[in-house]
C-alpha cells in the first residue's frame, strides 16, 4: 500500500468515522487507519447515553459542548437511518437521577439548582412520585430529578452505520494497520508510516485514536495528557412477568439503561487500570450489587454478558480538539472521556469545518490543545 489522501485519520472509532463522514460530504478525500478492527475499541462498547447532566455542575464550556452535541446527533442519526434502512435505536426515554438516602436529597437538590440555567426541562420528584414512574425502584429512594429530554442509543449500531455511510460516500479504511511513525518536514506531516513498511501521504493528519492518542503524539515530540480510564458494563435480562423499566436510572454511582429488546445495560466502573481492558470479578460484582440496591428484583435477573472499554480522559474533563501547537497540518480530536458518543456528530462537523475552511467554532476555544501542549522544539 502506497497512496495519498487529502486527510488521513488515525483511529476508526465513532469520532474518526464522524469526521470522515462530514469530510466526504464536503468532497474531501479521506482515509482512516485502524490498528485493530473497526468496533474493537471503546466506541462499540459504549453505553450510548445521551444524558448531558451527569458530568455537569452548571453552565460552562463542557455544558455548551454537550448541549450542542445532543442537538446535533439526532439529525445525523435520522440521516444515517434513512440512507441505510437500519435502526440505531435513538430514544428520548427520559431519566431519573435518584437520591437514595435522606442525606443525598440536599446534594441532588443543589445540583438541580445548578442545572436549571441550562435550559433543559427538569423537575423534582419525591420518592413516592419517582416510584409512580418506576414501580420497581427501591423504597430507599427519597427523591429524584426527572429529565425528560435525556435519552440513549445503541453505540455499536451508530458506529457500524456511520462507518457504512462514510464508506459508501468514498472514505477508505485500512484495518489491522498499525501506525509506527510519521514522515515530517518543517512543521508539516507529509506521510504516515505503518508497521508493515507502507506509507500513506497526507495533506492533513487527524489523530482520533482515543486512549491511544498520547502514544501517537510522541512521534511529534508532544506530550498529550490523555489517559485510559476503564469502564466495565453488564447486560441483564430482568425476570419475566414484571413491569418493564422505562427511564434511564442514575443512582449509587451507576446507571441502568432499558433497551428495546427487554435487556438492561448496567454501567459503569471508573478504573485507573492502564491499557488493561479485561473484565474483572470485582468490577462486575460491584455493578450487580449497586443495580440490586436500586431495583431489588434484579437479584433474580439473568446475566447476559459483560464487557469493558477504555475511555480517553483528560485532566480537566474537556476533549482536546484543534490544531496541534507547532504543526501546520495536524489536528487532534481526542480526550472525549465518557461523552464521545454524545459529541460524535458535533466533533465531526467542527473538525470538518476546521479542515475545509479554517473556521474554528467558538465551541472549540476551551478544547484547544494549547491549554496543555507547547510547540515541540524544532517543529
Amino acid at each position: 500500500m502506497s497512496e495519498q489522501a487529502e486527510v488521513v485519520i488515525i483511529g476508526a472509532g465513532v469520532i474518526g468515522w464522524s469526521i470522515a463522514y462530514y469530510l466526504r460530504q464536503a468532497g474531501v478525500d479521506v482515509c482512516l487507519l485502524e490498528r485493530a478492527r473497526v468496533g474493537a475499541g471503546a466506541s462499540a462498547v459504549a453505553a450510548g447515553l445521551l444524558a448531558p447532566l451527569g458530568p455537569l455542575n452548571g453552565p460552562g464550556p463542557l455544558a455548551s459542548l454537550l448541549l450542542a452535541g445532543c442537538s446535533a446527533l439526532p439529525e445525523l442519526v435520522a440521516e444515517l437511518e434513512e440512507r441505510s434502512g437500519l435502526q440505531i435505536e435513538l430514544e428520548q426515554s427520559g431519566a431519573l437521577r435518584l437520591a437514595c438516602e435522606r442525606r443525598a436529597v440536599g446534594r441532588l437538590q443543589r445540583r438541580l439548582e445548578r442545572w436549571q440555567p441550562l435550559g433543559l426541562q427538569l423537575s423534582w420528584l419525591s420518592g413516592e412520585e419517582a416510584r409512580q414512574r418506576e414501580p420497581l425502584l427501591t423504597a430507599e429512594v427519597e427523591g429524584a430529578v426527572y429529565a425528560p429530554q435525556e435519552g440513549q442509543l445503541r453505540a455499536r449500531k451508530l458506529l457500524e452505520v456511520l462507518a457504512w455511510a462514510a464508506r459508501q460516500a468514498g472514505a477508505r479504511c485500512y484495518e489491522d494497520c498499525e501506525v509506527c511513525g510519521l514522515r515530517q518536514r518543517a512543521g508539516r506531516v507529509l506521510a504516515v508510516q505503518t508497521k508493515t513498511g507502507e506509507e500513506i501521504g497526507c495533506g492533513s493528519l487527524v489523530i482520533a485514536a482515543g486512549a491511544w492518542s498520547a502514544q501517537c503524539c510522541t512521534w511529534l515530540n508532544c506530550k498529550v495528557p490523555v489517559r485510559p480510564v476503564r469502564g466495565q458494563l453488564v447486560s441483564l435480562r430482568p425476570p419475566e412477568g414484571l413491569p418493564a423499566l422505562h427511564h434511564l436510572l442514575f443512582g449509587r454511582a451507576i446507571y441502568l439503561i432499558p433497551r428495546r429488546d427487554g435487556s438492561l445495560t448496567v454501567g459503569a466502573t471508573r478504573e485507573e487500570a492502564g491499557f488493561e481492558v479485561g473484565v474483572t470479578a470485582e468490577g462486575i460484582t460491584w455493578l450487580l450489587a449497586q443495580a440490586r440496591r436500586l431495583v431489588p428484583v434484579l437479584a433474580e435477573a439473568t446475566l447476559e454478558g459483560s464487557w469493558a472499554g477504555l475511555r480517553p480522559a483528560t485532566p480537566d474533563g474537556l476533549p482536546i480538539v484543534g490544531l496541534l501547537p507547532g504543526w501546520q497540518n495536524v489536528i487532534l480530536a481526542t480526550g472525549h472521556g465518557s461523552v464521545g458518543v454524545m459529541l460524535s456528530a458535533l466533533t465531526g462537523q467542527l473538525v470538518s469545518d476546521l479542515l475545509c475552511s479554517g473556521r474554528r467554532s467558538p465551541l472549540l476555544l476551551a478544547c484547544d490543545p494549547e491549554r496543555f501542549i507547547s510547540p515541540a522544539p524544532g517543529a
